[in-house]
C-alpha cells in the first residue's frame, strides 16, 4: 500500500483542505493519506478552535485515512523545527510521498531553492545576522537576506508563509535522508492570512475563525466554506463543550502567570529572551484583554506569531530545558484511522522506526509530559468545571477515532 503524507492543523477543516486531500491522492497516486496534525495548540502560538479529537473526526470524514499528532514540542515552534518534527513522523510512518500547499505551486522551484541556499549558506546566514542587528524580525531578516543574494532566477519567493514552510519541509526531508518524494499544490483562491472572504466556497481558516468570533459562534455564517462533516462536528462540539477556544478565554490565566512570576522566572520560559519578559510584565499590568496585551507588547523586532508563541509557553509554563529535551519525535501518537488506515498500520507496524502509541498508558511519561500538560491547560478554556474534567479525561480515555470506509 502506498501512503502519501500531509502536514496540517485543520483549524478548522475547510473546503480548501478538502481540495488538498483530493489532489494529493491524485498527484501521488496513493492508496491512503496520512495526516500529521498539530494537537490542541498550534504553530502560530494559539489554541485550536476545537480539540484535536474533533479535528481528527473532520479529517477522517473528509478523506484522510490515518491521523497522528504532532507533539507540542514541534507543533508550537518556528517553521524549521515544526517542519522537522512533522516530516520525521511521515518518514517514520513509511510514507512514499508528501504534499503541501504553497503560494508557488512549483515543486521543482522548491527543490532548486533548497540546493541554492545550501550552496550559498555562509553568505545567506551573514546577511540574516546583518539584518537582525538592524532590528528586523527573524522572518523579515530571512526574506531580506534571500533578496540580497544574486542569481535567484526560478527560485521560490520565501517571503510568503506557505512557501517558507514548504522550503523547510524539503530541507527536513533532505536532512534525514528520506526517500519521500515531495509534491506541492498551489493555494486556491484564499491566502493563509486572509481575514475576509474573497470567494463563495473557499476561505482561509483565519477568516473562518474571525467570522465565527464576530458572529458569536454562529456556525451557519461559515457553512458555505466547510464540508458538511465539518459543520456537523463544529455543531456537536459547541453542543457538548459550549465553547470555541480562542486566546481571550485564556488571558486571565496568562495574566496571572506573568504577574505572579519574577522576571528571572519568566526568562527561563522557552523563547523568552533579550529582556522581553520585562515588556510582558508591563503589558500584563495595563491590559484587560489578550488583543490589548498583544498590541501593547508588539515590537518591530518580534512578529505577532512569535510573541503569541512566547505567551503560549508562559501559559503552559514550558521551559527552555523542557522544549530542548527531545530534538526529534520519540513516538507516533495515533489519533484516528479508517479501515484502510488500520490495514496499513497492521501491515507496517513492525517496520515503523518509532513506537506507535494508541493509549497514553503505554507511553513513557517523560516523553508525553508536555502534551499532557498542554491538554490540561487547553481544558481551562471552558469555565465549566464539568467540561474541563471531560476534556482532561478524554486524553487518557479516548481510543483512536475509528471510521469505517463506506
Amino acid at each position: 500500500m502506498k501512503a502519501a503524507g500531509v502536514i496540517v492543523e485543520y483549524n478548522p477543516f475547510h473546503n480548501g483542505h478538502l481540495h488538498h486531500l483530493t489532489e494529493t491522492r491524485k498527484m501521488t497516486n496513493a492508496d491512503l493519506i496520512i495526516a500529521v496534525m498539530s494537537g490542541n495548540f498550534l504553530q502560530r502560538g494559539e489554541p485550536a478552535i476545537v480539540s484535536k479529537w474533533s479535528r481528527t473526526k473532520m479529517a477522517l470524514n473528509a478523506g484522510a485515512d490515518i491521523v497522528v499528532e504532532l507533539p507540542y514540542a514541534f507543533a508550537t515552534q518556528h517553521a524549521e523545527i515544526f517542519a522537522s518534527g512533522a516530516v520525521t513522523l511521515l518518514d517514520a510512518l513509511k510514507c512514499s510521498a508528501f504534499c503541501f500547499g504553497s503560494e508557488s505551486g512549483d515543486i521543482a522551484a522548491f527543490e532548486e531553492t533548497v540546493r541554492y541556499l545550501h550552496r550559498h549558506e555562509e553568505k545567506y546566514n551573514a546577511f540574516v545576522q546583518e539584518y537582525i542587528k538592524l532590528g528586523m524580525s527573524y522572518p523579515s531578516a530571512l526574506s531580506k537576506a534571500f533578496q540580497s543574494l544574486d542569481d535567484k532566477q526560478d527560485l521560490v519567493n520565501l517571503s510568503l508563509p506557505n512557501n517558507i514552510l514548504g522550503y523547510h519541509y524539503i530541507q527536513a526531508r533532505n536532512s534525514i535522508a528520506s526517500g519521500m518524494k515531495a509534491y506541492t499544490l498551489g493555494r486556491k483562491n484564499a491566502n493563509y492570512h486572509d481575514e475576509g472572504f474573497t470567494d463563495e466556497t473557499i476561505a482561509s481558516a483565519t477568516s473562518i475563525r474571525k467570522e465565527l468570533g464576530k458572529k458569536k459562534g454562529n456556525i451557519k455564517s461559515v457553512r458555505s466554506f466547510i464540508p458538511p462533516s465539518t459543520f456537523e462536528e463544529l455543531e456537536a462540539y459547541q453542543d457538548t463543550y459550549g465553547v470555541f477556544h480562542d486566546w481571550e478565554h485564556y488571558f486571565p490565566l496568562l495574566k496571572y502567570k506573568i504577574l505572579s512570576s519574577s522576571p528571572e522566572q519568566l526568562s527561563g520560559i522557552y523563547e523568552i529572551e533579550e529582556g522581553i519578559e520585562n515588556r510582558f510584565k508591563s503589558a500584563a499590568y495595563s491590559s484587560s484583554s489578550f488583543q490589548e496585551f498583544m498590541v501593547t507588547v508588539k515590537t518591530k523586532r518580534y512578529t505577532w506569531t512569535r510573541l503569541q508563541r512566547m505567551a503560549l509557553h508562559i501559559l503552559t509554563n514550558t521551559t527552555k530545558k523542557e522544549m530542548n529535551k527531545h530534538p526529534s519525535p520519540q513516538y507516533i501518537r495515533l489519533l484516528g484511522m479508517t479501515d484502510t488506515g488500520r490495514d496499513y498500520l497492521n501491515l507496517h507496524k513492525k517496520e515503523l522506526s518509532l513506537p506507535l502509541i494508541s493509549k497514553l498508558s503505554s507511553a513513557d511519561p517523560d516523553d508525553i509530559y508536555l502534551d499532557v500538560k498542554a491538554v490540561d491547560i487547553y481544558a481551562l478554556g471552558s469555565k465549566n468545571p464539568d467540561i474541563q474534567r471531560k476534556l482532561i479525561e478524554q486524553e487518557f480515555k479516548q481510543p483512536p477515532v475509528y471510521l469505517k470506509n463506506e
